[in-house]
């Protein structure tokens, strides 16, 4: 079985939301084209409760984009975004959801936030994930979304501990910074992991 992880394709990541990653849209139609390909689909969605300690807003004299060390993981700290219940964390209409089974969310602990669609940040906290795919016998996964150098990163880092055999779509994700994802790019296939759309 291989399975399709569409991440983060919510408002907030797009042209004119909150943490928009450039060129963030572009991804949507490749995702809607490709589903179809794979056994199984599954999407997630940062879902962050209002004042979530990743907000720069939340610690006075920080701005975004600084980095502080919170619960003992480093932090980059981030505008308000993908607030629980509000239009940013939506996931974009333009996204063909027929055939996204279940939709995880992740990053609702108010004090850690959580880049990978299976675990926070701190490995503390599974978000159901891994076991989902494992009982539906998935053994290959490939990640789509946004934004490439973040939650799409971490998702597959983690797929691959995890022993799935992991593929990054490069076709359909986009990054904050396309310096920082290159370097990460490389770690994942050092990693054994592999690229798609090459």
């Amino acid at each position: 079985m291989h399975a399709l992880i569409i991440v983060d394709v919510q408002y907030d990541f797009l042209p004119g939301g909150a943490l928009a990653v450039p060129h963030g849209d572009e991804v949507i139609t490749v995702i809607n084209r490709i589903q179809e390909d794979y056994d199984l689909v599954v999407a997630t969605q940062d879902w962050h409760p209002v004042g979530h300690k990743s907000f720069a807003s939340v610690h006075p004299g920080m701005r975004p984009f600084d980095v502080i060390e919170l619960v003992g993981q480093e932090q980059v700290l981030w505008p308000d975004h993908c607030v629980q219940g509000a239009a940013g964390a939506r996931l974009s209409d333009q996204l063909d959801i027929r055939r996204v089974e279940a939709v995880f969310r992740k990053g609702t602990e108010l004090n850690i936030d959580s880049y990978s669609a299976f675990f926070d940040n701190g490995k503390r906290k599974r978000t159901g994930l891994d076991g989902y795919l494992r009982d539906r016998e998935v053994s290959v996964v490939s990640v789509c979304g946004l934004a490439a150098d973040y939650c799409v990163y971490f998702t597959a880092m983690d797929a691959l501990q995890l022993g799935f055999d992991t593929h990054i779509i490069e076709d359909a994700v986009r990054a904050i910074d396309g310096t920082a994802y290159a370097v990460k790019r490389a770690a994942f296939l050092q990693q054994g992991g592999k690229l798609f759309g090459e």
